[in-house]
């Protein structure tokens, strides 16, 4: 394979540098679409620590020192076919953690034949025995100021000071652009063995002026997307392998999402709630005291897939299919779960599956139990299904870990496009 000429980081100084930044952006052109690692790890890496306060462009690979805050009206612009990781740090602090504020834009869009990739240091080390793992990179996260359910002063957890409020009265906020991206073994603790995580992808606040298109997040340390109110239209959007929750919804997001995957690998870590497992689908709670506000969580999801294990036996390690709990609503039209425990659970006073709900399009399995709570009684019985093997719901054969897994025909993403990735071994 032909080795790639890298782009450092430039600034918009003048209109003769941007030509000039066009020029060498052609020698991205011969990427190959397979995104391989060992030809990527042999170009010169541009170390960033410093936040980001002027218009500035990343392309090559781009080595993340710590947290990089884009603020000050500052837009970040990513080319296609860049890679990001993280610069290793200790377990006191995370690393590879890039934060677009309010104040801040960002405008990363790849291509189908050259996703923008952030991904594990362990993978471009030019190392062929190393793996990535989740936590190798931090995550990607958005602050916007549409409206949620908690004060406009509150910040995204495990940080500190105004640059990280997010929410507000905005419901057209725009923080750019994130298209056709991979966000691969993310997650981490910012302050290891407490509460704060950080999740592949966090939408805090973002409003419908935003654009997220075509985002794949894999093997997360935490959740793969968690949305903290805004009113942000996410489309085609894969989680694969998390730790945690595929999707994670709360603080009054009110905004749609358009064509899912939620794809389990069993061989992938699982979180524990106590003795609990706690990896769900989806989980969706109004706020995490459960209280009733004006603002309600209540997302409406469209044509959503939703694919734990094929057999019972490795389902046991994951929740729920669809959680529903603490005073949170969820809209379902065109939807198929199945290879949980189970599938559609509603918990609590006041939450419930929504009677806005297409329930005719609605499929669940569940390994003991299809569905539970409220609002889920509206689901034809015909669309029901439990039993010690999870249903294809007439799916080619979609279990990751089965061989020749295919979702179609609910492929409504181009989920196995040349823009995604599930096998991370280093030679293919």
């Amino acid at each position: 394979m032909k080795k790639l000429i890298p782009i450092v980081i430039l600034s918009f100084l003048t209109a003769c540098q941007h030509d000039r930044l066009e020029d060498k952006k052609s020698s991205f052109e011969i990427k190959a679409t397979s995104s391989e690692y060992i030809t990527a790890s042999a170009l010169p890496v541009t170390t960033v620590s410093d936040n980001i306060t002027t218009n500035t462009i990343w392309s090559g690979v781009i080595e993340m020192d710590g947290i990089i805050t884009v603020k000050d009206g500052a837009t970040l612009t990513i080319l296609p076919g860049t890679y990001i990781k993280a610069k290793p740090k200790g377990t006191t602090a995370p690393s590879g953690v890039l934060i677009i504020t309010k104040t801040g834009k960002i405008n990363a869009v790849g291509t189908e034949s050259q996703p923008i990739i952030f991904t594990s240091y362990k993978l471009l080390d030019s190392n062929e025995d190393t793996i990535g793992e989740p936590g190798d990179f931090g995550g990607l996260i958005l602050l916007g100021d549409a409206l949620t359910n908690t004060p406009s002063t509150t910040t995204i957890e495990g940080l500190f000071g105004p640059d990280y409020y997010y929410g507000g009265t905005n419901q057209n906020h725009n923080a750019g652009i994130v298209k056709y991206v991979r966000i691969e073994f993310g997650g981490t603790d910012i302050f290891p063995y407490t509460i704060h995580e950080i999740n592949g992808l966090t939408l805090a606040g973002v409003g419908s002026g935003t654009t997220i298109d075509h985002i794949q997040v894999s093997y997360g340390k935490d959740d793969s997307f968690e949305f903290y109110g805004g009113n942000i239209n996410a489309s085609n959007l894969i989680s694969f392998a998390p730790d945690d929750d595929n999707f994670d919804f709360n603080n009054g997001y009110t905004g749609p999402v358009t064509c899912a995957l939620a794809l389990a690998d069993y061989n992938s870590t699982h979180s524990l709630s106590g003795a609990v497992n706690d990896s769900h689908g989806i989980e969706l709670d109004n706020n995490i005291d459960g209280t009733s506000t004006p603002l309600v969580t209540h997302p409406v999801v469209n044509n959503l897939t939703i694919i734990g294990p094929w057999k019972s036996t490795m389902g046991a390690r994951y929740g729920n299919g669809i959680y529903i709990r603490r005073n949170g609503r969820l809209t379902l039209n065109d939807a198929t779960i199945t290879g949980y425990p189970v599938g559609i659970k509603v918990e609590g006073t006041g939450s419930m599956l929504a009677s806005a709900s297409n329930y005719n399009t609605i499929l669940v399995h569940g390994f003991t139990t299809s569905v539970t709570g409220a609002g889920t009684s509206g689901i034809p019985m015909a669309n029901l299904s439990t039993g010690l093997s999870a249903s294809g719901w007439g799916m080619n054969q979609p279990f990751f870990n089965e061989g020749g897994w295919n979702v179609s025909p609910r492929n409504c993403g181009n989920f196995q496009g040349l823009w995604t990735k599930y096998n991370f071994s280093i030679l293919e």
